[in-house]
């Protein structure tokens, strides 16, 4: 039987950063994932470079049964201390819009730093090796693996959550929790684009595509960026930063005109050329595909010169204020992470480790921590990651 200080279960974000601080601590530590590659989440991110962190980390853009869990390890390990890893070597990155943080090149070069980073430690990393039941032994624990039994002092869970099974994503690591009498907050796709019922789909699948700058909101929380039109219903960031907030039956308010007077746009529109269709009118705000929708949707296929102004009112409140209702999500298939998981209530904010079971810890997508999309996650990773290395 392998014996090691520390064993820890997932070679992801949060399992990489886990390990490689708990052998700088000159613990024995063995990463283990079924994965054939390591960091495969981070590889495929921000469009292969990697969205590593965000310049407005604050407890507010977490969402979580107690938001305020998350502080400790957030104000501990910030986004400069990892920012700082990657100057050190000399990785180069930009901000891309909102506090938005991407590698110059590729993901792959964080991914690549993370693995010398622990083989430098004097870590050990089994890929391509399942995992089974965690148990209680003695005064630590005995991990079963496809490559035999592992007995190690602390067992760090770091599998993640449901998100994108094609990549391997499992529900695992809850397993493990329940096992030990942890309480779990129940899990559902977040950060995912929303769906809508067929007749919606009728008319939203000749516009997909389409996408506008606009807000998403559900009822005080709403997200200004990208609305985008699929055939399956609507995404782009604005959709899926809502997605976490939206529950079933409750509609979403899409702006299609954030920050823009639409009333005053239409009637000066009418006032230089009365003969133009409102079509021709909207398009100035939405585009031509989208304008025509509207209007026909309105049943204002009319020169906009016919129309008074309380219609042109009623016009730019549809773009004010468009309230349409989901039937639900595309799922755990394309959700970018999990909301939910092992519930705050039952682990230690500043060490991560389990209340009442010494010696074994969650960290990551796993934890009832779920952020905004933009680098918010992979600080989380990043931050619970190393609080858990810091004492496991």
């Amino acid at each position: 039987m392998k014996r090691v200080d520390v064993i820890v279960l997932g070679a992801g974000a949060a399992g990489l950063m886990a390990g490689i601080e708990a052998a700088r601590r000159g613990r024995s530590v063995l990463v283990v994932d079924h994965a054939a590659k390591a960091g495969e989440k981070i590889r495929i991110s921000g469009g292969g470079r990697c969205n590593f962190t965000n310049l407005g980390i604050s407890a507010d853009r977490f969402l979580s049964k107690n938001p305020r869990f998350a502080l400790s390890a957030l104000k501990r390990y910030t986004q400069w201390d990892f920012i700082g890893r990657l100057d050190a070597a000399g990785i180069g990155w930009h901000e891309k819009t909102l506090g938005q943080l991407f590698c110059d090149g590729s993901a792959k070069e964080v991914v690549a730093l993370l693995l010398a980073d622990l083989a430098a430690a004097g870590g050990e990393l089994w890929l391509s090796c399942s995992l089974g039941a965690v148990r209680r032994t003695g005064g630590g624990f005995t991990v079963e693996t496809s490559r035999g039994q592992v007995a190690a002092a602390s067992v760090i869970a770091a599998t993640g959550g449901k998100s994108i099974p094609k990549m391997g994503a499992t529900g695992y690591a809850y397993q493990i929790a329940e096992s030990f009498g942890l309480p779990i907050v129940e899990t559902r796709p977040a950060l995912v684009p929303l769906t809508f019922a067929e007749q919606e789909l009728q008319w939203m699948a000749p516009l997909a595509g389409v996408s506008v700058q606009g807000r998403a909101s559900c009822g005080r929380i709403g997200f200004d960026e990208a609305v985008l039109f699929t055939h399956r219903g609507l995404s782009g960031p604005a959709i899926l930063q809502i997605s976490s907030y939206w529950r079933e039956g409750q509609a979403v308010s899409l702006n299609l005109v954030p920050g823009q007077d639409g009333f005053a746009t239409l009637r000066a529109a009418k006032q230089e050329n009365s003969r133009a269709l409102l079509r021709t009118a909207l398009a100035r705000l939405v585009p031509e595909k989208l304008a025509r929708h509207i209007e026909a949707d309105l049943g204002l296929e009319a020169q906009i010169g016919t129309l008074s102004n309380a219609v042109l009112e009623r016009v730019a409140g549809r773009l004010r204020d468009w309230s349409l209702v989901p039937v639900g999500s595309e799922g755990y298939r394309t959700a970018e992470v999990t909301l939910g998981g092992v519930d705050t209530d039952g682990l230690d904010a500043r060490t991560m480790e389990a209340k009442g079971v010494p010696g074994l810890y969650f960290v990551g997508e796993v934890v009832d921590v779920t952020g905004w999309l933009g680098g918010y996650n992979f600080q989380w990773a990043w931050s619970s990651g190393w609080a858990a290395g810091q004492v496991a």
